[in-house]
This record gives C-alpha cells, sequence and structure tokens, in this order.
C-alpha cells in the first residue's frame, strides 16, 4: 500500500475525540456522585455496613482512562505513531473488560446499592441533631441540599433536626403557606416532604446515566479497535 488511508486516519481521530468527550461525561458525573457537595456530606458510608459507591469508583478510574486514550489516540492516528496506536489498542482492550465490569456490576447491583443508600441515609441522620464538628459539617452541606430540592430533614421531616432546627429552618423555609407542598412546624412554614425520597431518586438517576453512558461507549470502542488496527497495520505497509 502506498500510503496512509486518509478516511481510516480521520476517522481515528473523530472516533477517539468523540471517546475523549464521552470519558469527560463520565468522570464528571462520576465525580459528581462521589465528591460532589451533594455526594460525600449526604451519602458518605459513615456507619453503614455496605459502601454504596463501589460501581461509581470504579466508573471514576474508567473516565480517566478513557481521557488518557482518547488523546493518545489522537496523536497516533494524526502524527501515525505505531508506538501510540499500540499503546491505544492494548489500553482500550483493557479499559473495555474493566467499563463492562462496571456496567454490569451496577446493573446487576442496582437493588444492593440502592439498599446500601438507604443504610446510608439512615444511619447517617442522627448527624442533623448532632453538636459535634462532624455533625457541623452534614448539616451545612445539608441545609443546602433543603434548599434546593425544597424539602426538610433526611427521614422523618424537620424533627430529624431536633434543636439545630433554630439554626437552619430557613432552608427549610416554604414561600408560601398556603402552598399544599407546605406545613407548620415549631411556628415556621416549612416544606412538608423529608429529602430521603429526593435524594434516592437523584441518586438512582446519576447511577442510571453512567451505566448507560458506560454501556453506550462500549460498542462504539469496538470500532476503535477496528479504526486501529487497520491504521497500524497501513502504516507498517508503507
Amino acid at each position: 500500500m502506498a500510503g496512509v488511508s486518509v478516511c481510516i486516519k480521520y476517522s481515528m481521530f473523530i472516533f477517539n475525540f468523540v471517546s475523549w468527550l464521552c470519558g469527560t461525561s463520565i468522570l464528571a458525573v462520576a465525580i459528581w456522585l462521589r465528591v460532589g457537595k451533594d455526594g460525600r456530606e449526604i451519602l458518605s458510608p459513615g456507619d453503614a455496613t455496605i459502601n454504596p459507591y463501589i460501581a461509581v469508583n470504579i466508573l471514576i478510574a474508567v473516565g480517566a482512562i478513557i481521557m488518557i486514550l482518547g488523546f493518545l489516540g489522537c496523536f497516533g492516528a494524526m502524527k501515525e505513531n505505531q508506538f501510540m496506536l499500540v499503546l491505544f489498542f492494548v489500553g482500550l482492550i483493557l479499559i473495555l473488560l474493566l467499563q463492562v465490569v462496571a456496567g454490569i456490576l451496577g446493573a446487576t447491583n442496582k437493588s444492593k446499592t440502592e439498599r446500601a443508600l438507604n443504610e446510608t441515609l439512615q444511619t447517617n441522620v442522627h448527624l442533623l441533631s448532632a453538636t459535634n464538628e462532624n455533625g457541623k459539617l452534614f448539616q451545612k452541606a445539608f441545609s443546602e441540599i433543603q434548599e434546593e430540592l425544597k424539602c426538610c430533614g433526611l427521614i422523618n421531616g424537620a424533627s430529624d433536626w431536633g434543636n439545630n432546627f433554630q439554626y437552619y429552618y430557613k432552608s427549610c423555609e416554604c414561600p408560601s403557606a398556603s402552598d399544599s407542598s407546605c406545613t407548620k412546624y415549631d411556628g415556621k412554614t416549612i416544606y412538608k416532604q423529608s429529602c430521603f425520597s429526593l435524594l434516592r431518586g437523584l441518586f438512582s438517576r446519576h447511577l442510571s446515566i453512567v451505566i448507560g453512558l458506560a454501556f453506550g461507549l462500549a460498542a462504539v470502542e469496538v470500532l476503535g479497535l477496528i479504526f486501529s488496527i487497520v491504521l497500524y497495520c497501513q502504516i507498517r505497509k508503507k
């Protein structure tokens, strides 16, 4: 063969750029679940016996590696660098296997993950009425969650706050006493619904997005393997 196919070369580049964007998306959502203020403080395992973040931790690694592989693939394609293409091929096989395992783990253990989340939330509810430093950190993060989700308390409503309600009631306040979603508590008009179901739904939706991205990207990555093999062979025959 006289040279490298321009079509294969640029197809490889486009594929890897899209893979890089997908890897960035997986990494962003997984990190939000793991260390964001809505996740780290509220959904931290605490004294729970099950860690709800096993699949998320794996997908953080997946997202980061996909970004690196995307760079290697783009560079290898544009510079026609055989070493970069070999690294890309081997790395993509490994990440594909890891990705499928993480996706299957997340999908098959979704009920266990939800149970672990329920256990975590129920374990952490006492922090709302605590007076120690850990409790104050949790309360500050949770007050922001309440304001954003328009709810009050974690499990049983405003009573979860105990004596701390007087310090954080503003994040629970309802704009109108006539609103059906509001109620009276300790002389304040607050949101009636607790945050438990809302947090559980939020976590479940984000986990489903991450799992969907993992499986969707796995299908596309098979094309990347094909492109890299064809391009590598063409470069060797130049």
